[in-house]
């Protein structure tokens, strides 16, 4: 019996991707797990406040011991205990990614007896990070596929530097677990660009230009939203929904940057994923790894990236699964 996983947060990539897999994954399957080297490959190194507040979320809701959990910090030991489900409130204090935190947290979660409901509060479109509207309509919509539910409502966005935007995430428990296949997309249907920007950007109608710049791209439909926050701020996420899957892409509005050309760098990343044979997008494909480590599976993915080898390997440490990786393809076996 393995009494301690040791995980090497240097491996590959070497950011925080690693410690929410371990994380996730030490909730789990209850096994005491130590991560040392911390971000090792990002400047600075160590735990920022949203790694931080990633811990401390999965702590409480593991009923989990916890050493090292403070900001800088490059090693922890997380020694969880029983999954309680119910409501919790989590504030990330910064413009810190929601979505990010929610990579440990939604894992574990599926894994209790009950619903779990989470309030957080931090950042929804912020840089490295999927926006809250790629979440919305790609991550959970390959969850659901996968026999997942989570509802997921935006209160308010959050954008740097006060973040402050609100969800509530309602998390219910894997009971029908279907094997991850996703190696067909089928006909393309329709390209929609979702475009948001806060409600002071309106007179310069920015989420208006975020699609021109798009559509210079790629054609497609469009949402336009003008919402309260408490920074100025902008995002444009483009969907291509097809037969048997979803692929994505973003870009966030900067201070100085046009509009139009925000729209255009979002437009050009999704033409790049449709035209590759991936039924994943490089973003999606990493996400889904600890639950076909779980499930089991087979995918194809636009881009076999380093955040999904990082997956792979953490996965591997904690459950008796095999991934093989043959080109664009990704599929796992369960070691004997």
């Amino acid at each position: 019996m393995v009494l301690l996983i040791e995980i090497d947060g240097s491996y590959c990539e070497g950011g925080g991707q690693i410690l929410r897999t371990a994380i996730a994954l030490s909730g789990i399957t209850g096994k005491k797990t130590r991560i040392y080297n911390i971000r090792a490959n990002r400047d600075p190194p160590g735990l920022k406040r949203q790694h931080l507040t990633g811990i401390l979320s999965a702590k409480e809701i593991c009923d989990a011991e916890v050493e090292g959990a403070e900001i800088g910090s490059k090693e922890i030991v997380f020694k969880p205990s029983t999954i309680k489900s119910g409501k919790y409130r989590i504030d990330i204090g910064t413009a810190g990614s929601i979505t990010l935190l929610l990579q440990s947290l939604i894992p574990i979660a599926v894994f209790s007896d009950d619903k779990i409901t989470l309030e957080i509060t931090g950042g929804t479109n912020v840089q490295w990070s999927p926006t809250i509207d790629y979440y919305s309509e790609i991550f959970l919509y390959f969850l659901k596929k996968a026999g997942i539910d989570v509802k997921l409502e935006v209160f308010r966005y959050g954008f740097y530097p006060k973040g402050g935007g609100k969800a509530k995430i309602k998390i219910f428990p894997w009971k029908n677990r279907e094997r991850i296949e996703f190696t067909e997309r089928g006909e393309k249907k329709k390209i929609t660009a979702v475009s948001i920007a806060t409600k002071d950007l309106k007179n310069a109608e920015v989420a208006e230009r975020q699609v021109k710049g798009f559509r210079r791209v790629l054609s497609c439909e469009k949402e336009i939203r003008y919402v309260d926050s408490y920074s100025t701020g902008s995002s444009i996420t483009g969907i291509a929904y097809f037969e048997n899957t979803r692929m994505g892409s973003s870009a966030l509005g900067e201070r100085g940057k046009r509009a139009e050309i925000v729209g255009r760098e979002a437009g050009e990343k999704l033409k790049k994923e449709i035209e590759t044979d991936g039924v994943l997008d490089r973003y999606m494909g990493d996400q889904i790894i600890p639950y076909m480590g779980i499930a089991g599976g087979k995918i194809v993915v636009s881009e076999v990236t380093d955040h999904l080898k990082s997956n792979i390997w953490v996965v591997e440490k904690f459950l008796p699964v095999k991934f093989e990786v043959r080109g664009n393809t990704v599929e796992v076996s369960t070691q004997q």
